[in-house]
């Protein structure tokens, strides 16, 4: 047979470690077998020093690994010893590590009160059998109950953790407390009368004809309603203790109670021990609660719940509203405006105002027009200055007078005057070039003051 590489597959199977593997049995077990209440013998007992409890449970055909964990050994009465025939209850749980299974005990009972076990067991198979844990049987617990009826004693613990949580949780509700035994000879049958007595009860009874009300309370504002109203007194019925053992814990699997509890026309909760601790009134009840506590914030949810949404549409509601206004508050101011525009005084304010206006632009108008005017009036006399006869006269005359003076500097008289000789030949003419002149020549020369007669060589 071909073996594929880790992780893969064979003929369609996946191969899985062995860590997997054991992880995958680990799972199913675990969600698959529920806690129970198993019977054996105690052997290897291993107390450790963290606390912890080691031992098997035997019998003669079996054995089976077990562990008490330091807070559940610590809360146990029972002293274990090799041998020591006991009943306890847990749950499966896989070790990985060595890959085998062992019972992780939440509670150990010695097998003396195995007695009481099948007391139990045989009870709850007859009244199952009656029909009296049947689920159709069952009332539903109000969500929103105004009066509450705790049968318990007045002095457990349980009254104060059931309480203390109503009163974290800011539960606006009523408790009265009904007094009963829980626990001893006797209490069964006490607890049975007074979930009969507050089933009896309605609202409108006198004090004579509940005293048992008044006592507990203290006080009767709730029964002042008109006798002709038959509603039932209480909304819900509570009936529990704090944890024990199973002897501690019996009267609410003696029949009387539990029958009573099933005939009750109001809805009852069971609030008996731990969440480990199971009772036949819890089976007998509308509904089961772990603890006292635990019935506290069952009782309590819905009034949470609701508070918080409440808190959250008034929040809500503040910020809509809050919207609302502030856009009604433009609007508003919107109006007033169209208000202010539309009014007369408005009107005739704005007629003044373009009023104005149109006269400011008006001379703006004229003074950038005159102004213009006054430009081009002086743009045009420059113009005219330029152009005038007069003008030119004058130019003409400055520029005659300047060629006249060139003329005056370049005349004869002006050049004998810087020093020159003007020579003339017999005619009189003026002798430019030497060339001309013969010797023996008769000439004239003419200077500043006069002229004299020259012979040339």
């Amino acid at each position: 047979m071909r073996i594929g590489t880790e992780g893969g597959e064979e003929g369609g199977a996946r191969v899985e470690s062995v860590s997997e593997f054991t992880r995958r049995v680990k799972t199913v077990l675990e969600s698959q077998v529920r806690p129970g209440w198993v019977r054996g013998e105690v052997s290897n007992l291993r107390m450790q020093a963290s606390g912890h409890v080691y031992f098997s449970l035997k019998d003669a055909g079996a054995q089976w690994s077990a562990v008490l964990f330091r807070g559940e050994a610590a809360r146990q009465t029972v002293k274990l010893r090799d041998g020591t025939q006991v009943l306890v209850y847990g749950e499966i749980s896989v070790y990985e590590a060595r890959g085998n299974y062992q019972l992780i005990v939440r509670a150990v009972i010695e097998d003396g009160v195995g007695r009481l076990q099948r007391e139990f067991e045989a009870l709850k198979r007859r009244l199952a059998a009656e029909g009296l844990f049947a689920a159709e049987n069952k009332v539903a617990v109000p969500e929103m109950p105004r009066v509450v009826g705790f049968i318990t004693s007045p002095t457990g613990a349980a009254v104060q953790d059931f309480s203390r949580i109503l009163i974290r949780r800011g539960w606006r509700g009523r408790v009265v407390v009904l007094p009963v035994k829980v626990q001893g000879e006797g209490a069964a049958a006490e607890m049975a009368a007074m979930v009969e007595y507050a089933d009896g009860l309605r609202r409108g009874m006198t004090n004579e004809q509940c005293p048992m009300i008044d006592e507990a309370e203290g006080g009767t504002e709730a029964l002042a309603r008109p006798a002709t109203d038959r509603e039932p007194f209480f909304d819900l019925l509570v009936i529990g203790r704090g944890g024990g053992s199973l002897e501690d814990l019996w009267a609410f699997n003696e029949e009387v109670l539990v029958r009573a509890v099933a005939a009750c026309r109001i809805p009852v909760v069971s609030a008996v021990g731990h969440e480990i601790d199971f009772t036949l009134c819890d089976f007998a009840a509308d509904v089961r609660a772990e603890t006292p506590s635990a019935a506290a914030e069952l009782i309590s949810s819905r009034f949470v719940a609701t508070t918080e949404k409440a808190t959250r549409l008034a929040e809500d509601l503040n910020h809509h509203v809050g919207v609302a206004m502030e856009a009604a508050g433009e609007r508003l101011d919107h109006a007033r405006s169209r208000l202010r525009l539309l009014a007369p005084s408005a009107q005739i304010e704005r007629g003044y105002l373009r009023l104005d206006d149109m006269a400011n632009r008006m001379s703006a108008a004229l003074g950038a027009t005159v102004q213009g005017r006054r430009q081009r009036l002086t743009e045009v006399a420059a113009l005219l200055r330029e152009r005038s006869p007069q003008r030119r006269v004058e130019a003409e005359s400055q520029r005659l007078l300047a060629l006249w003076k060139r003329l005056q500097a370049a005349s004869p008289a002006s050049v004998l005057n810087r020093g020159f000789v003007i020579i003339r030949d017999e005619a009189g003419k003026p002798v430019q070039k030497k060339a001309a002149v013969r010797k023996g020549q008769r000439l004239r020369a003419q200077f500043a003051d006069g002229e004299a007669g020259l012979t040339a060589d």
